[in-house]
Parts: structure tokens; sequence; C-alpha cells
């Protein structure tokens, strides 16, 4: 694994339940600022999601994405019941968003 992903993996699994983080986000906790779409191509390949919690990390507009896991439902679905606030179809980033 390379440095980055150690990194982003580690910042993500940061993100307490509850919260989420967006790519941008990560990328600029692992160190590159502007690797958010690197960022979403190692959530997607994520190997352990019960330790690096992949389906809290969004889009920057607190939009669902992707989940690699059983798809964007199944993420709304998690987020939901760890008590994600939504305003619509999106994340309300001014509630749930993690400031780590």
């Amino acid at each position: 694994m390379t440095p980055f992903a150690c990194a982003v993996y580690g910042a993500a699994t940061r993100i307490p339940r509850g919260k989420v983080a967006t790519y941008g986000q990560i990328a600029e906790l692992a160190g590159r600022q502007n690797a958010a779409r690197a960022v979403g191509q190692l959530m997607a390949n994520n190997r352990d999601p019960k330790r690096v919690p992949c389906h809290r990390v969004v889009g920057s507009t607190g939009a669902l994405t992707g989940y690699a896991f059983d798809g964007v439902e199944m993420k709304r679905k998690k987020l939901l019941a760890e008590g994600v606030v939504f305003k619509g179809p999106r994340v309300d980033l001014a509630q749930s968003r993690w400031h780590g």
C-alpha cells in the first residue's frame, strides 16, 4: 500500500459514527488537497469496510456519490442508522460534517 493510501484509510478510520467527511477533506488530511478523485478510488477499493468506514465519505455537496458495498441506497441506510442528518437526497453537511 502506498503512503498516500495509508494516510487516506487512516483518516477515514477516524470519522466517528453519525458524522461524514468529504473526499476532498480526506485528501487534504492525507496531504494531497487536490486528490479527491484518488480518495474516491481508494474508497471504492476498500478491502476492510468494517475497519475503514468508507460509507462515511461523501461528495463535496453532501451527495452520496457511490458505495461499492450494495450501492448508494445501502450507504444512505447505514448513514441514517448512525444518525447522519439528510436534507433531501444529500447529507446536511452543516449538521453532520466531521471536523477532524
